[in-house]
């Protein structure tokens, strides 16, 4: 739903009166949800700013002004004096939606170009602007993703263009000024396959970039002749996947060809890039998950993940030597950061815990020492050592060991009558590893565990973790969820009934599987823009993720075995007339990736069928989509429904 204008006015009325009864049956819960909304907005530093990052003669960075709802994007020269770029407020002000869905400076720091969506369907619109003038030129390109790259002439754009399905199927060249339709650059003729462009870290290579979720494909033209006709880097081969980079005469490739299901680090002579002439750097190992890496002149960087805990290993490229990152918690998360150069010895890195503050550090590669740039604020308080953070194991049915990460209150500790939230996801290889969130305080400072199931369909355990959580194995993914359930309950973390399930999207299917399967197990639900209708989605190849999903989950349209296989799990499918705990569900009525209509179906099926009277909620936001709100204060206001839906079914105040 690309305009939520034009919504079917019986829908519309059937939403609307969703939203007024779920406003009835929470009505109690108002003051609980104001004071929530109160302790979350007060965790927050109103005018935030990231730390900058240089190009050449500027520092660039973001900021939030006190109040303000959006990003204002910003440089300054190395004397100071502060420019604004993009005011994210004012581009905002009177409309009902706004995202910012990228921006980036062109080479010569002339222009900046940035993608707006005005409506939560991810649509955008690319707009320029010239940053000695302060205004937008008349270039606007619609029907775009969030994808685009400068050219080095700082004049040319390479950007992806989404089709009627709303699928990035074209990448098109604009040049400032020019009128009429763009050259076409490349078109992908697989439906079942995203496009993105990108530039390589050196900067001498613009990338178009083609894949599925098991499948890459990479083709590449000179940054400084936009014109030139893309060469394919390596043909598509279903199931091998790479990502590529240059230095001097070499391409760096990471890639899983060579049975590398964990991923190696290859090299190639930059006119030689046929797979033939690959020659291993960094090794496959069996279970370390090279996730990523980052290639500067001197030194490649990757980022691992072994057993559901992340490093950074730095390699300097001269004589091979590496060294590893220390950091002094057993559970983490950490992030790489490109940043704008590619000759230097600093690494930019985001580190943060359960219970640890997010904090940035550039790391001196040559020295091996980290300089704290930024510790995430917490203006009303916030004392780690209160808190603790831990691991433990749960036994899967087929034997497999499933790692859970607990936080908690130090002066709450976990037991059989306190209540504990269970986070899962399990799909797309998405790990979801412990960082630092404010919002969770909420729960946890009323004696809450928070918890996240590392199940099956991420990679926390490598690659392998992911396979056999997706296809004919995704039933793997709702036996470890539950296993973690019963292993808490079982250990005296928490007890029936005083446990809640929490997932969004692919992991709103997982709630939703796991409450056909245990009900009883829990005391309450919450299922953000769940994918619960999957059967039905996956058969219908006219919505815009169903081709690019068939390696996910199956083809139904194809593949018998695929179409009762996911019949039998399809959370809308195997409602049954049994007792469910009191469940929130959210909707988006733009979200393009799991439709509105599927949470209402399940919602309206679930008061057909189950017994019993607890509460069983849907709530739609009438101008957003999959994201939610755009605004970050409008984004606050649902989480604190939230927490007061889990916190009223719970009895806790």
């Amino acid at each position: 739903m690309r305009d939520p204008d034009r919504l079917d006015p019986a829908i519309r009325e059937y939403l609307v009166a969703e939203n007024a009864y779920a406003d009835a049956v929470t009505a109690d819960t108002r003051a609980l949800e104001s004071a929530l909304f109160t302790e979350l907005r007060g965790r927050i530093r109103e005018d935030d700013a990231s730390v900058p990052l240089r190009d050449g003669a500027w520092y660039y960075y973001s900021r939030y002004r006190e109040g303000g709802q959006h990003p204002l994007l910003c440089r300054r020269g190395a004397e100071g004096g502060e420019q604004v770029l993009l005011d994210g407020d004012a581009e905002a002000a009177g409309a009902a939606y706004f995202r910012l869905g990228g921006a980036e400076h062109s080479p010569d720091h002339r222009y900046l170009a940035y993608a707006v969506d005005a409506a939560g369907a991810e649509v955008f619109e690319i707009r320029v602007r010239d940053l000695e003038t302060g205004q937008d030129l008349p270039d606007r390109i619609g029907d775009c993703n969030a994808s685009f790259v400068w050219a080095a002439d700082s004049r040319t754009v390479l950007y992806t263009r989404i089709d009627g399905d709303h699928r990035s199927r074209w990448v098109h060249r604009h040049t400032l000024g020019e009128r009429g339709p763009d050259p076409l650059v490349y078109e992908e003729q697989d439906a079942g396959f995203f496009l993105g462009v990108d530039k390589t870290e050196s900067g001498r290579y613009l990338l178009i970039d083609s894949h599925d979720h098991t499948t890459s494909e990479v083709y590449y033209l000179p940054a400084d002749d936009p014109s030139a006709r893309p060469t394919v880097f390596a043909p598509r081969r279903a199931g091998t996947e790479y990502g590529i980079a240059d230095r001097g005469e070499a391409w760096y490739i990471l890639t899983n060809a060579g049975d590398a299901e964990d991923f190696r680090i290859c090299t190639a002579p930059l006119d030689d890039h046929a797979p033939s002439s690959w020659r291993t750097l960094v090794a496959h190992e069996p279970g370390r998950l090279i996730q990523g890496m980052l290639l500067f002149r001197d030194y490649l960087v990757r980022q691992e993940l072994q057993d559901a805990v992340p490093r950074i290993v730095v390699r300097r490229l001269d004589d091979g030597v590496e060294h590893t990152i220390e950091f002094p918690e057993a559970c983490y998360s950490v992030g790489l950061s490109a940043g704008f150069e590619f000759v230097t010895d600093t690494l930019r890195f985001a580190y943060s815990s359960f219970t640890t503050p997010a904090e940035v550090y550039d790391y001196d590669m040559a020295a091996h020492t980290r300089t704290l740039r930024k510790r995430q604020e917490v203006p009303s308080g916030h004392d780690p050592a209160a808190y603790v953070s831990e691991r433990l194991t749960a036994r899967a049915p087929d034997g497999e060991a499933v790692p859970v990460s607990l936080f908690h209150r130090r002066d709450c500790p976990p037991g059989p009558d306190t209540p504990l939230l269970l986070y899962g996801y399990g799909a797309y290889g998405i790990s979801d590893l412990p960082s630092f969130s404010p919002n969770r305080l909420s729960l946890v400072n009323r004696g809450v565990t928070y918890a996240i199931a590392h199940v099956r369909g991420g990679m926390e355990r490598g690659y392998r973790w992911y396979r056999e959580g997706r296809m004919a194995d995704k039933p793997n993914t709702f036996s470890d969820y539950i296993a973690c359930a019963e292993t808490l309950i079982g250990e005296g973390r928490t007890g029936r009934g005083w446990l809640v399930a929490h997932g969004g999207s692919a992991g709103g299917m997982l709630v939703g599987a796991v409450l056909n399967q245990r009900p009883e197990l829990f005391g309450a639900a919450v299922a953000d823009v769940p994918f619960v209708d999957v059967l039905n989605t996956m058969l219908d190849e006219t919505l815009p993720l169903t081709p690019p999903e068939w390696p996910e989950w199956g083809n139904p349209l194809d593949d018998e075995t695929a179409y009762f296989r996911i019949l039998s799990y399809s959370p809308y499918d195997n409602v049954a007339g049994q007792a469910y705990p009191p469940l929130l569900v959210t909707a988006g009525v733009s979200d393009p990736r799991v439709t509105y209509w599927e949470p209402a179906k399940w919602v309206a099926r679930l008061r057909a069928r189950a017994t019993g009277d607890a509460p069983l909620v849907l709530r739609t936001n009438m101008s957003a989509g999959h994201g939610g709100p755009g605004g970050r204060f409008q984004y606050l206001e649902e989480v604190a429904q939230r927490y007061a839906f889990i916190l009223r079914a719970l009895g806790i105040e």
